[in-house]
């Protein structure tokens, strides 16, 4: 082989693998797609440009024809690759194993048009074996693959052109919509719906401290179970309404409890019954890329993103196998090296006696793959890996090593024991308390590895290992003491991302290798916003799912949803031609079958009422009002009465950081008793109209008088950062529509010296000399004297002065290892790393801030790529740097054609 052009996906991977194959190849990569659909209106090309499908791209009159683009950025390395490929006398495509990577191959090959053989080189992990195998044993570009890949994305092109335009008009507009978003925030939209109809109930237990009568006085505990034969409620005895679901359950109350109690005091306590019973729990399987997002969430605090970017660069680098995979199966390879490195250093008594084999049971399976597992025929011990990547890698890769292993030991097992201990109150009620305990004889599995559990699942309690006495039936036990304890039931909790990646594969909806672009869009669309680590609905996601459920219902339905997820998968196998499909879906299926997404949108926009679905009912008001929360054109706000006559209405802005859970009819009313036109401070001087102290939708300020007093817009005037709405006062006021102030005029050259807020903070002015001030309160008192001396003083440029202590130091970063603080910025708090800046968003605070969601920002600040200021700049040093290079070019071949004479000689 004289020379073969190799083109990868990644620069990182290209890399690696160039350094397998040495001399004969070159390796590049396309950096991502290279083609796609037009995104706007300036990328669609002349020829097309009166063409009434331009706009979506897709020629839905001729067989669903695509209109693809070469990316405006990437047609300089498209050249690239066409010169490298002239010099080349074969190409292989070699992007990843799965309908992206093949769709990507099919554009390169489109785009590059080449004349050498071209043959498709696929792998799972990135070792020299596997890449020697990959060459060795080519494939062709499988278009089947490619044309459900292409169904799919045309399918979401048409969802997301024909239906958000219905939520701009119905909703407020920039509003999108999806045909895999939208589902999942209808997802997160329940959840919350359902706690905001949650009823809490109250109940209590009684939970007591026991010891042998005679023999062992080891202490254990038990809880109490029934009363004369009734079991006492638990929390999952009670439904959402408050109910009970069971009639033949006893309710505690707090009286009940305490009478009990003392009632107990003293009795004597027989075992009625003693059970055992065998424990064994089996390991879980290797991970798909599912159940590796929700571990790295549970386990490592790592958002869905942050877990795939672990896993993308512990691939390229050649740590682990393909991490985009639905299968748990394990090649004799991997099975190899697994029971290799359990017998190695755990020992024979950990290693079953034949390999594992688990059978993946997610749906919608895709390409046949490994399970993520490290790669090569002899796994890398974690400490040896952390030494070669960031620390977010080497948690993922430990994370993955572990789940690898332990899914080919042996199971945990031991023994559980129960015991039911009876009395007779002094009441005279016969009461029966459970103990229960697990004494495990064998951890298997559990030595390297254990799954965890969601916030909000109920733990097992058979799972805690913890020694009961060896007492039998008929044996007597005393009570040592007692304790009463109430509970309120608690409404479901709210989805986190490792829990909403669950739910969306139990529903069948979307990809795993999509779950993490799926629920960043829909926190970059303003859909769902995150406090803590808990996934929360904005008022105008409800919106949008009200638009979808009660007008569009199939493109929200779950069962809809993954049905044309099994579709897709049936073009990929060849059972199913994608342009019918696609026909179907669009058009719909005629002769009075299901109407299709273009009649859908084009018949049922008038029967959408705006109000009706922009509304959340919240109760009614002492007078009989209704009072409700609503989202307008600029953001939520709670409104009591109906639109009739003036005087039946009072709206009230809802804050941003308030969960839709917490919005109740009192704390709407709350809302609603702050005056609108704020508070009256005093009278203006000048003109004798009101001074008020207002609310508003950019901060607190101060007005002088209303729009209807005056023909011009009234004078006001923002409140200082340290200044509070309740506290400012009348004098306040005055002194800030004071401003700009006039300090007065230099004894130099008589020039005016003002000082004034703006949008960088306050400043003084003189001419077009100006200077910052250290604080707003300058602004009040400082005199021209002091103006002159720091006008005196070289200009420095914005932050050149004492730098502001941090908010708070963060620790490292576990993505990049790099420092990280808290700081306050112009436009709020931040966190850097001293390269990267991200600020904190809407349900972020700086003293709930963890490490994790710290390093979260940052690395999604880092993705998005620079600044639009950097970016700018950037772009501008190249323009310079590429003009002084042609000027100096030229100034070269003018010297070539024009020599300086040669000297005289002496």
């Amino acid at each position: 082989m004289a020379n073969a052009l190799v083109i990868v996906e990644s620069p990182a991977k290209a890399k690696t693998i160039a350094g397998y194959l040495g001399d004969g190849f070159v390796v590049e990569s396309s950096i991502g797609h290279v083609r796609d659909l037009p995104r706007n209106a300036a990328e669609v090309p002349k020829a097309y440009k009166g063409e009434s499908w331009a706009r979506i791209g897709i020629d839905v009159d001729n067989g669903f024809k695509p209109l693809y683009v070469e990316n405006s950025d990437k047609k300089d390395h498209i050249r690239h690759l066409r010169a490298l490929l002239k010099d080349a006398d074969e190409l292989f495509l070699a992007t990843d194993e799965d309908r992206e990577g093949e769709a990507i191959a099919w554009h390169l090959l489109e785009v590059l048009s080449p004349t050498v053989p071209v043959k498709r080189m696929v792998f799972h992990e990135i070792t020299k074996s596997a890449i020697q195998a990959a060459i060795d044993q080519p494939r062709e570009l499988d278009r089947r693959m490619v044309d459900a890949q292409e169904a799919r994305r045309m399918l979401d092109r048409l969802y997301g052109y024909e239906v958000s335009p219905v939520l701009w008009k119905k909703v407020m507009p920039q509003l999108s919509a999806g045909r895999v978003q939208s589902v999942a925030t209808r997802v997160v939209v329940q959840r919350e719906r359902e706690r905001m109809a949650f009823v809490s109930a109250g109940y209590w237990d009684i939970t007591g401290s026991f010891v042998a009568s005679e023999g062992e006085a080891r202490e254990f505990s038990a809880s109490l179970a029934t009363i004369d034969g009734a079991r006492v409620a638990s929390g999952r005895d009670f439904g959402d309404d408050g109910a009970l679901k069971r009639d033949d359950v006893t309710v505690l109350d707090q009286a009940g409890a305490g009478v009990l109690v003392a009632d107990l005091d003293g009795v004597s306590y027989e075992v009625r019954s003693r059970e055992s019973k065998p424990y064994r729990r089996r390991p879980a399987a290797p991970f798909i890329t599912s159940t590796f997002q929700q571990e790295a969430g549970r386990k490592l605090g790592m958002s869905s993103a942050m877990a795939m970017r672990a896993a993308q660069g512990l691939y390229e680098k050649g740590f682990i196998t393909y991490m985009r995979t639905d299968s748990t199966t394990l090649s004799g390879t991997a099975l190899s090296a697994a029971r290799a490195m359990v017998k190695e250093r755990y020992g024979d008594s950990f290693l079953p006696d034949a390999p594992r084999h688990y059978t993946k049971k997610s749906k919608n399976a895709q390409e046949a793959h490994e399970a993520i597992r490290p790669a090569g025929d002899r796994f890398q011990l974690p400490a040896d890996v952390a030494k070669q990547v960031p620390q977010s890698e080497a948690r993922a890769y430990e994370l993955v090593w572990k789940r690898t292993v332990a899914s080919q030991m042996t199971d945990c097992t031991g023994d559980t024991v129960q015991l039911r201990l009876g009395a007779a109150s002094a009441g005279g009620r016969d009461v029966v308390f459970n103990a229960t305990g697990t004494v495990i004889t064998h951890r298997g599995f559990r030595e390297v590895y254990e799954e965890d559990i969601d916030a909000g699942a109920r733990p097992n309690a058979e799972d805690d290992e913890r020694r009961l006495p060896p007492l039998e039936e008929g044996d007597g036990a005393r009570n040592v003491s007692m304790e009463a304890d109430g509970h309120e039931t608690q409404p479901p909790s709210r989805f986190t991302e490792a829990s909403l990646v669950k739910k969306l594969e139990e529903l069948g909806v979307g990809r795993p290798s999509t779950y993490a672009s799926i629920i960043g869009t829909i926190q970059d669309r303003g859909y769902v916003w995150k406090k803590g680590s808990a996934l929360v609905p904005s008022f105008t996601a409800f919106s949008v799912v009200n638009v979808l459920e009660g007008h569009f219902p199939n493109l929200v339905d779950y069962a809809f949803t993954a049905r044309m997820e099994d579709d897709l998968d049936k073009i990929a196998g060849g059972s199913e031609e994608s342009v019918p499909w696609l026909e179907r879906f669009y058009f719909g299926e005629g002769d009075g079958g299901e109407p299709g997404l273009k009649e859908k949108v084009s018949t049922r926009l008038a029967d959408i009422d705006a109000r009706a679905v922009n509304t959340i009912p919240l109760g009614m008001a002492e007078d009989g009002e209704p009072v409700v929360a609503r989202v307008g054109r600029y953001g939520p706000y709670v409104q009591k009465g109906t639109n009739g006559e003036a005087g039946d209405n009072a709206t009230a802005s809802i804050p941003d950081d308030i969960p839709p859970d917490e919005l109740d009819l009192e704390k709407a009313l709350e809302y609603l008793a702050i005056p609108k036109d704020g508070r009256v401070l005093g009278q203006d001087p000048e003109t004798g109209l009101d001074i008020f102290a207002k609310a508003g939708r950019f901060g607190p300020f101060v007005q002088v008088g209303s729009h209807d007093e005056q023909d011009d817009k009234p004078k006001t005037a923002s409140l200082f950062q340290t200044m509070t709405l309740e506290r400012v006062t009348f004098e306040d006021a005055l002194q800030l529509l004071s401003l700009p102030r006039t300090v007065g005029a230099d004894p130099a050259d008589d020039e005016v010296i003002t000082v004034q807020n703006g949008r960088y903070g306050p400043y003084l002015k003189k001419g077009t000399d100006s200077r910052s001030l250290e604080n707003e309160e300058q602004l009040l008192t400082v005199t021209l004297e002091e103006c002159l001396t720091i006008l005196a003083q070289p200009k420095r440029r914005r932050g050149q002065g004492a730098p502001k202590p941090p908010l708070r130091d963060m620790g490292e970063d576990p993505e990049t290892s790099k420092p990280m603080v808290v700081k306050d910025g112009r436009w709020g708090p931040y966190v850097t790393d001293g390269e990267t800046n991200a600020s904190l968003r809407k349900g972020d605070t700086v003293e709930e801030l963890t490490v994790e969601r710290a390093s979260e920002l940052l690395a999604e600040r880092r993705a998005k790529g620079p600044s639009k200021k950097k970016a700018r700049k950037k772009k501008a040093a190249k323009k310079s740097a590429k003009k002084k290079a042609t000027k100096k070019k030229a100034a070269k071949k003018k010297a070539a054609k024009n020599p300086d004479p040669a000297p005289d000689d002496d």
